[in-house]
């Protein structure tokens, strides 16, 4: 696995990140290193991170020429607003996963990955939120390193380095990598469980339906 040696970076980053008002991260690093997501249209903010992987903000019908050409077959968009506006017409797949990094735990993620491997299989997915930087940018990290196998230090370094927004919008989802157990979110991922805890919501209402269904009929 490589490794980009931007650490030193990544700490002024994360003090800077933490400790104050941001400097503008589209004021990218003049020799991009070729394993980040490279750009494709700056108009959207839209970056390759794979050839079946792009990252955007909020696209419109303008853009459908553009994700044509790039062969997408699935928009997963992470905002409380449908796509059905301007996507509709296309035949392209929409999924629709809201969330707010101020609020987002392990559910998300896994949640947000699987739909990403699945709609992989079909071809190419664009992932967006509306200006392609925060809630886009933590599950762009999250999937280099727990599909990916990057270390948190390569994902942030991408994150906050490469340019794709204002860097004050990543605190919140630099906290939630900082504390993400990966080897756990890698095995709930793998088994298809909901969460990295039995405790979660969603890990309870599994069991109770689980529990329901398998229960015997009274007589």
């Amino acid at each position: 696995m490589f490794r980009i040696r931007l650490f030193p970076a990544l700490c002024l980053t994360l003090l800077a990140l933490l400790a104050g008002p941001q400097a503008h991260a589209a004021d990218a690093p003049s020799s991009r290193p070729e394993q980040w997501a490279q750009p494709v249209e700056k108009q959207y903010n839209l970056y390759e991170m794979s050839p079946t992987l792009y990252r955007s903000a909020l696209p419109d019908k303008d853009a459908l020429a553009l994700l044509e050409k790039l062969k997408v077959g699935t928009v997963i968009n992470f905002l409380p607003e449908s796509d059905a506006h301007w996507l509709s017409a296309s035949g392209i797949n929409q999924v629709q996963l809201p969330y707010r990094t101020n609020h987002v735990d392990d559910a998300d993620v896994l949640k947000v990955l699987r739909a990403i491997q699945t709609a992989e299989a079909q071809g190419p997915v664009l992932m967006h939120c509306k200006h392609g930087s925060d809630r886009t940018g933590l599950m762009s990290a999250m999937y280099r390193v727990v599909i990916q196998g990057w270390s948190k230090e390569d994902a942030l370094n991408e994150m906050t380095e490469g340019g794709f927004g204002d860097s004050s919008h990543f605190k919140d989802g630099i906290r939630y990598m900082m504390q993400a157990d990966i080897d756990k979110l890698r095995t709930a991922l793998a088994n298809g469980d909901c969460s990295t805890s039995v405790f979660a919501t969603c890990s309870v209402k599994s069991w109770f339906e689980t529990v329901t269904a398998t229960k015997p009929l009274s007589h």
